[in-house]
């Protein structure tokens, strides 16, 4: 994996399940004493309820993408829908964290990156679809830090270079395998990048 390039994504959104609080405080801090830039994906809504925290993902350094304002499954909404959507998490987001999210954008769930209705208001409204390679099913309550930790390193050993992997920045199992990660895959030889850094983003989710 000698010099490989890995792009951490992660999904900033309220969770879909209870779950302690300060888990992407603490995943910031972690980023920043292991000095890993990484990607998040800031849903709207998340960033009008917890603009402090939005806030700093921009501050500290990392991509700042779009990851709807209600995290609805977007090829649900009608087209006025999917517009509004766009447009109100872009505001908000920008508004919060003195960052236009575009062009990056992922769908909740990936669903709609290949609707061709949702994609074209994606491309109207400035952004572009990011997937991603490596998924660690992270959101799932029962996911250790060292299942993680496994799933990630083997799936960037599998998948090479210019691998990206989705996270989900309130898992604590996520917060409890960002260290050892980091510390295994620099070992290895991987550089940590941004999704700008890459010479090819996917559009397509892995489980696509």
């Amino acid at each position: 994996m000698s010099g490989h390039r890995v792009a951490l994504t992660f999904d900033a959104e309220h969770p879909d399940r209870p779950t302690e609080p300060g888990v992407t405080e603490r995943l910031l801090d972690t980023l920043a004493t292991v000095e890993v830039s990484a990607t998040f994906f800031i849903q709207g809504r998340w960033a009008e309820a917890e603009p402090k925290t939005a806030r700093r993902i921009a501050v500290d350094g990392h991509l700042v993408g779009h990851h709807s304002h209600y995290h609805a499954r977007m090829p649900l909404l009608t087209d006025a829908g999917v517009a509004e959507d766009l447009a109100e998490a872009g505001r908000v987001i920008a508004e919060v964290t003195g960052i236009d999210p575009r062009p990056w954008f992922r769908c909740p769930f990936g669903a709609g990156w290949d609707d061709p209705r949702v994609l074209a208001a994606v491309t109207s409204a400035g952004y572009r679809h990011v997937g991603w390679h490596i998924a660690a099913d992270d959101w799932e309550p029962d996911r250790t830090g060292a299942m993680i930790e496994r799933d990630v390193v083997a799936g960037v050993e599998a998948n090479g270079d210019g691998a990206v992997i989705l996270l989900h920045s309130w898992p604590r199992g996520t917060l409890d395998a960002l260290p050892n990660t980091v510390a295994r895959l620099r070992e290895a030889g991987v550089a940590f990048v941004r999704v700008d850094e890459l010479d090819e983003v996917p559009a397509r989710p892995s489980w696509a």
